[in-house]
């Protein structure tokens, strides 16, 4: 089931203004108790010149993905730096199909989070990833209400407060 747009169910659009991010919208994000997922319908923008999904959406969907997977398990919304990412490309995804991101295991320890999941596309699995991130709260690297931050949140970046 999905909405007019062929968006599932409980699935939000970002907003714009999380920087890097900006270059898959549209996308979206659902969170649920422990889960964060995000998706997007490919589009023109989103395709390589063969017409299927850029591995560079994927890999940008991927971390994403891994990196808020992270914050959900260790309770934090700050952002977490991406030390690796490894992405292994299953099936091509074509323009229009639903892409949906998933972070399935996710282990904490001290410095480091450790993430791995897949991209569903319409037809099975897209891509598979593991990430590990930085917990940056032992050097005070990444603050609240860096862009990073907008991702998991879903708002636009704090104001640097100037107007």
């Amino acid at each position: 089931m999905t909405d007019d747009n062929g968006i599932p169910p409980g699935f939000e659009q970002l907003p714009e203004g999380l920087g890097f991010t900006d270059s898959l919208q549209p996308i979206y994000r659902r969170i649920e108790e422990n889960e964060v997922r995000f998706g997007l319908r490919i589009e023109s923008h989103h395709s390589n010149s063969l017409g299927i999904c850029h591995g560079g959406v994927l890999m940008t969907l991927a971390d994403i993905t891994a990196a808020s997977g992270v914050n959900m398990a260790r309770g934090k919304l700050a952002g977490s730096p991406t030390v690796n990412l490894a992405v292994d490309f299953i099936n091509a995804a074509r323009q229009g199909e639903w892409l949906e991101g998933r972070a399935e295991q996710v282990s904490l320890k001290r410095r480091f989070g450790f993430c791995s999941g897949a991209i569903y596309g319409e037809r099975g699995i897209v891509a598979r990833f593991n990430g590990t991130f930085y917990q940056p709260d032992h050097d005070g690297m990444v603050k609240e209400g860096a862009v990073g931050d907008g991702v998991l949140r879903g708002l636009a970046p704090a104001s640097d407060g100037k107007s």
